[in-house]
């Protein structure tokens, strides 16, 4: 199996949340099924099945975090800059200017196992981000969008 890669930044979020799971929520949960099972006859007790849910998905989450985190190739993004330059590689920030729209944005290339687009961060394995990759300042990225072509042109590449 290869190992998926994630920014250190994104390792640190993982660890952060799994952290807050296992000493915060994990006990808590604990805590609600308890008290639920004083109030007798669990058949049709709801509160005893909703904390037994809750116990569910995060004991399900705990695992995936696990999991990703075992299994994850974590990349030190600023070490890459250096031997990257100027082009865009793994864990690079783009600032472009999306030609159709007129406007500019600003996305992270980083593993798919952090990518969220409303942070910006985009996964290495989207379009946006194939078309970007080896590229440079002032060039040019089309990316095949359903709608149609879309244009990038490079503004800047920081690693950071």
């Amino acid at each position: 199996m290869s190992r998926a890669p994630i920014t250190i930044q994104g390792a640190e979020k993982l660890r952060a949340e799994l952290d807050e799971l296992k000493r915060v929520k994990r006990p808590a949960i604990v805590q609600a099924i308890a008290e639920a099972r004083e109030h007798g006859d669990l058949k049709e007790n709801a509160e005893y099945h909703a904390a037994r849910e809750q116990q569910s998905f995060t004991e399900g989450r705990i695992q995936q975090i696990e999991g990703v985190l075992s299994n994850a190739d974590i990349i030190d993004v600023k070490e890459i800059g250096k031997n990257a330059g100027s082009k865009i590689v793994f864990g690079a920030t783009v600032d472009l200017f999306e030609v159709d729209e007129e406007k500019d944005v600003t996305y992270q290339i980083v593993g798919e196992l952090e990518a969220d687009i409303k942070q910006n961060l985009i996964s290495v394995t989207s379009p946006i981000a194939r078309a970007l990759i080896g590229k440079s300042v002032d060039d040019v990225a089309v990316v095949q969008a359903p709608g149609g072509d879309r244009e990038y042109e490079i503004v800047a590449v920081r690693y950071e």
